[in-house]
């Protein structure tokens, strides 16, 4: 390696050193640029010295993330190849194809395409395995790697070579790159008993609009409009004004949303509603559950501190902090968090605390009470907690490896070379059952649970202790097999309600998932009850 560009980065550690050594004004300062100086020194020496060459990047990178480590999980640096990340985390877009991809056995699969982006214009369907891409083999490569070499300009092209469940030979299909947006309101429509329905994905750019347009468009079609169902489950979060500005959607102007605490007072920043509001009086179900975060809790714990809405589910995240993201150069970002968030009723839901960088947990007894507006009392730290607590829905540990083992992805794939189409989602059903279990059967689905696993470690050690239990470990094991045929039989309810879901996703996408989904929530359908029952409505808002 060219000396210059060895001592290159130590360099200009250096001259950042220095600079901040002029300016020392205390012992804080001092210690920034002693350290700084530091830490280039032994870069320096290691980048020099080593046996093996060094990645300059891997290197440092390695560096930035164990010093972010001791912060929190949200303090991250984005280098310049993880920059189409963070234009979808608040853009909602990125230059791809537009496919998810998983990796089943020994190469990627595509399980899911989006409708009218690259993938789906190029012919690739869910169940298509990846066999390589322009040449590349994809065999053993996770999706992470496989992205990574179908990274490439918007406009230009990619072959791949694919094999089709169903076909005989490989495939080569050509993909053309380009940006690939996707929407924050998937879909909105009407549920039953004149009741409204909205998804949130995303706090992205323009998520205000399109649910502003989207409750708009329940009132326009639907003159008698009872209330609507606003979920936001699995919503991670993403842009504050986005927050802000969906809270006005539903709240008159000038109420304050939420407020952000930092360091340094001229920091600190009140938002208030700015506009006028879509509707102010319809009644609002807003549905949450452990996936939703930060801009998710700021919306739904604004809608309960201001008694504006019913919020429904579990117990959402718990994430009360604010990022900013600053620019570095050459293409890379880190987003700090600056600030700790506190919504109308004065109080933060971050659920923990971090000392040396590891979490820790808020105890119910150290959580402080607040009032909503009408007077109701609601806690700050751990979340927001919803007036109607919902026990989530505990699958069972066989009815997870279907799922997760992609036993329900692969019938599904066989169900649609036999199915060229289904009826339209409000009126298909899935009914054979039966043939879904003879499948299994052909697949010799054993369903790995945590007890197999147990069992699997007591077999072996009892073999390396000499104990001879092999009559009665086999005895257990089949018990064991037993018990998870007729347990695939008594969850029969939810195994078809993820079918249906994995079928609609075919041949409906995204859009049809979700409506299936709906068919079949136990969350909705209390949502749906709520609103539909005025009097115990106004009764949770009041004070209590």
């Amino acid at each position: 390696m060219n000396l210059k560009k060895r001592y290159l980065f130590p360099v200009l550690f250096a001259a950042v050193a220095g600079i901040a050594a002029v300016n020392v004004d205390n012992g804080k300062y001092f210690e920034i640029a002693k350290n700084i100086e530091l830490f280039a020194n032994v870069y320096r020496e290691i980048n020099t010295n080593y046996v093996d060459e060094l990645d300059p990047a891997r290197t440092m990178r390695i560096g930035i993330d164990a010093m972010l480590k001791s912060l929190d999980p949200f303090t991250n640096y984005i280098s310049e190849s993880e920059i189409e990340g963070y234009r979808f985390l608040s853009e909602g877009k990125f230059n791809g194809i537009g496919a998810t991809i998983q990796k089943i056995g020994d190469f990627p699969v595509v399980t899911e395409t989006t409708e009218n982006c690259p993938a789906f214009k190029g012919g690739l369907k869910a169940g298509d395995v990846i066999v390589s891409v322009d040449g590349k083999s994809a065999k053993g490569r996770d999706a992470d790697e496989v992205y990574d070499i179908m990274k490439g300009a918007p406009g230009s092209e990619m072959e791949l070579k694919i094999k089709r469940p169903g076909e005989n030979k490989e495939m080569k299909i050509t993909v053309k790159r380009d940006e690939v947006e996707v929407s924050n309101v998937p879909y909105h429509g009407m549920l039953k008993d004149n009741i409204g329905y909205l998804t949130l994905t995303t706090f992205t750019k323009d998520a205000a609009v399109n649910v502003s347009k989207a409750v708009s468009d329940l009132k326009a079609k639907n003159p008698n409009l009872k209330g609507i169902v606003f979920d936001l489950r699995g919503n991670g979060g993403g842009l504050l004004n986005e927050a802000v500005d969906i809270v006005n959607i539903f709240v008159p102007k000038g109420e304050l949303v939420v407020s952000t605490k930092s360091k340094v007072a001229d920091w600190d920043h009140n938002y208030r509603t700015g506009g006028i509001p879509v509707d102010e009086k319809i009644p609002i179900a807003v549905l949450v559950d452990k996936s939703s975060a930060s801009a998710s809790e700021i919306v739904s714990g604004a809608l309960q501190d201001l008694d504006r809405a019913v919020v429904l589910g579990q117990r959402s995240y718990g994430k009360g902090l604010v990022q900013n993201i600053k620019d570095l150069g050459y293409n890379a970002k880190v987003k700090v968090t600056t600030a700790k968030y506190y919504i109308p009723s004065g109080r933060c839901i971050q659920g923990v605390t971090y000392k040396d960088g590891v979490a820790v947990e808020i105890p119910d007894s150290l959580r402080t009470a607040f009032k909503t507006r009408n007077g109701r009392r609601v806690f700050d730290g751990g979340g927001i907690l919803p007036d109607i607590y919902i026990e989530a829905e505990s699958k069972s540990p066989v009815v997870r490896s279907l799922r997760d083992q992609f036993y329900i992805f692969d019938y599904v794939t066989e169900y649609t070379l036999k199915h060229p189409k289904i009826a339209e989602v409000n009126d298909f059903r899935f009914d054979d059952f039966e043939g879904f279990l003879q499948y299994l059967e052909k697949r010799k689905f054993d369903g790995e649970t945590e007890s197999d696993k147990e069992l699997k470690s007591l077999i072996a050690k009892s073999k390396k202790e000499n104990y001879n239990l092999a009559d009665e470990l086999k005895a257990l094991e089949s018990k064991l097999v037993a018990a998870k045929k007729a347990e695939i039989r008594q969850y029969k309810k939810d195994i078809v309600a993820l079918i249906e879901k994995e079928i609609a996703a075919r041949y409906y996408f995204e859009k049809g998932k979700i409506q299936m989904g709906l068919r079949n929530d136990p969350e909705i359908a209390e949502a749906i009850g709520l609103l539909n029952d005025e009097v115990r409505y106004k009764k949770i808002l009041k004070a209590k």
